[in-house]
């Protein structure tokens, strides 16, 4: 089939070209080039000519004019097939300027706004897809339309439940945007998502960092703990130490105890005069009530005969300890008495833990005992370490313990059965750390081990430290571990794998706790001066980058 073969020839041959006519075949003559009137824009855009427009009938002779519309009213004839021929054709007989020409004219008609094409449900329905927010971010770029798309709460709901962004009861810098939103008066999931990413980001990357040198004095940190608010130190040297948890700066010194303070816990007593309750033990033998808001003593509570060696509140009215003389004491730290003395133990009470009205306690005679709190009874004693007991897990379901032996055992707290004996670890498990199926333990091998505690599987091996594993703390996401070493380093708890360390070495780090913003290290770092002398220092990392108003606004949804 020839091109002739399509179209007819009569139509598609040319009359003579006039006499005199200087039309060139590449380009129009300047001098036939005009401003047209105004209703010849829409046929001739602007960004093909500029500001000077093409109107034919200055360009065309009239038979010529005539000619081309008989040209364009064949074209329109011609089934799809011919078409195509024709086009080919013509294309064929252009040269590069002409050609440029062309796809500058049809790229911008190709170009079709498919989210803008369809429904509003549907545009959303396709969004919703996407699980990468920096693919979202540059999407918002992309046009008006799809930018408001994108301020669709519905699309950043997905994306939350996707990046598992769960919603907690922690306040971040005063606000309560990480709280549920029934609880918050104009929710938005759009800016909750962008929090969470971004302090995921500086999880990865690093926050801010401020360094406090000196300020726990000469002397061990033995036990921390930290809020939104405040952050309370029990040391060695018998003080404890109450720092702004936003600052760093410190806010009182509570002194009283007559020896190494080596445990202590505060919680909130809530009502209409909600305040913060701390109750200590130490090396004194007593245990002490504070206001921890003022720093005011409650009560001082005598009893124990021997140092306080570990201490839980199950609310603010009742606390428990453990102490050296073998023995457990249940108090009512709001009226300041005792409840329950609780004997069965042969040695010293090592650790402890509480969930609801029950009580376990790890021991130095090798065993585990679970009490009732409401009557001071023993429910069942746990036999089967062949060694001290170092460390205790309890989630009101299973007691895991960990001992000198090497060994971790899971126990049925309800029948006292001994359910697994988890090995791997080559010396004492000395911490352990118990949530939702997870477990995880730290050893003085240096080791970490990740468990399915359903499976009772061994998940990741993890070589950590050089010396012990002097402290560990995990969530749904990571593991920050500490170390004699002097080494603190963040773990990916999926994965197992280093994501970073979090400070410089030290000689060795005592005691750490984060939450979904922050994170508190107390350390012992060398001295310039004398390497082998150590000073106190404590490092406060914030995650909270969106901090600033407008780091991100509204028309840039940049996460990147």
């Amino acid at each position: 089939m020839t091109f002739m073969d399509l179209c007819r020839a009569d139509d598609l041959s040319p009359p003579a070209t006039p006499p005199g006519s200087s039309i060139s075949s590449s380009s129009p003559s300047p001098t036939l080039l005009t401003r047209p009137p105004q209703r010849m824009r829409q046929s001739y855009p602007d960004h093909l000519f500029g500001d000077i427009l093409l109107q034919p009938s200055t360009l065309f002779e009239g038979c010529q004019l005539d000619h081309l519309q008989q040209i364009k009213a064949s074209f329109q004839q011609m089934n799809a097939l011919q078409k195509q021929y024709f086009l080919y054709e013509i294309l064929n007989c252009c040269d590069t300027q002409q050609l440029n020409f062309v796809s500058s004219y049809i790229a911008p008609r190709l170009k079709i706004d498919f989210l803008k094409e369809l429904p509003i449900e549907i545009s959303l329905y396709i969004l919703s897809f996407i699980d990468d927010p920096k693919t979202l971010a540059r999407a918002a770029r992309v046009s008006t339309f799809w930018n408001s798309l994108l301020k669709d709460e519905t699309t950043w709901k997905s994306l939350c439940h996707k990046h598992h962004y769960k919603r907690r009861s922690s306040i971040i810098n005063g606000t309560s945007l990480l709280g549920p939103p029934a609880r918050r008066t104009n929710f938005s999931y759009r800016d909750y998502f962008k929090r969470k990413y971004a302090i995921e980001a500086a999880w990865e990357n690093g926050g801010k960092v401020s360094t406090f040198l000196d300020r726990l004095d000469p002397g061990l940190v033995t036990s921390l703990q930290f809020d939104d608010d405040i952050i309370v130190a029990g040391c060695d040297n018998h003080k404890i130490e109450v720092f702004d948890a936003r600052s760093g700066n410190k806010l009182r010194t509570m002194e009283g105890h007559e020896g190494g303070v080596w445990a202590l816990q505060f919680c909130n007593t809530g009502g209409p005069e909600d305040r913060r309750i701390l109750a200590s033990g130490g090396c004194d033998r007593n245990v002490r009530v504070w206001d921890l808001d003022t720093g005011r003593l409650l009560h001082v509570l005598r009893g124990h005969t021997s140092t306080v060696r570990c201490l839980k509140l199950r609310d603010h009215r009742t606390a428990v300890t453990g102490s050296r003389d073998n023995t457990l004491r249940v108090w009512d730290i709001e009226r300041g008495v005792q409840k329950f003395v609780l004997l069965g133990h042969q040695a010293s009470v090592r650790c402890l833990e509480i969930h609801d009205n029950l009580a376990v306690s790890g021991s130095y005679d090798s065993t585990a005992r679970i009490w009732d709190l409401d009557t001071g009874r023993c429910r069942h004693v746990l036999s089967g370490h062949y060694s001290q007991i170092y460390s205790i897990a309890f989630d009101g379901e299973k007691v895991i313990t960990g001992s000198l032996d090497t060994n971790i055992r899971v126990w049925n707290a309800t029948s006292g059965q001994c359910v697994a004996t988890l090995h791997g670890h080559t010396s004492l498990v000395g911490q352990l750390q118990l949530s939702g199926h997870t477990l995880v333990s730290g050893g003085s091998d240096g080791c970490l081990r990740v468990w399915d505690i359903d499976s009772l599987e061994c998940i990741h091996r993890i070589s950590a430290h050089d010396n012990s594993v002097t402290c560990l703390q995990f969530d749904d996401r990571r593991i920050i571990s500490g170390g004699n070493d002097g080494r603190t380093k963040l773990w990916d708890i999926k994965t197992g794998r280093l994501i970073r360390h979090l400070t410089h070495p030290a000689k060795t780090v005592w005691r750490l706790q984060f939450n979904d913003t922050k994170a508190v290290i107390v350390m012992q770092r060398r001295r310039s001066s004398n390497p082998d002398e150590g000073r106190s220092a404590m490092e406060l990392h914030n995650f909270d980058i969106l901090d600033e108003p407008k780091l991100m606004p509204d028309e840039d949804v940049k996460m990147e």
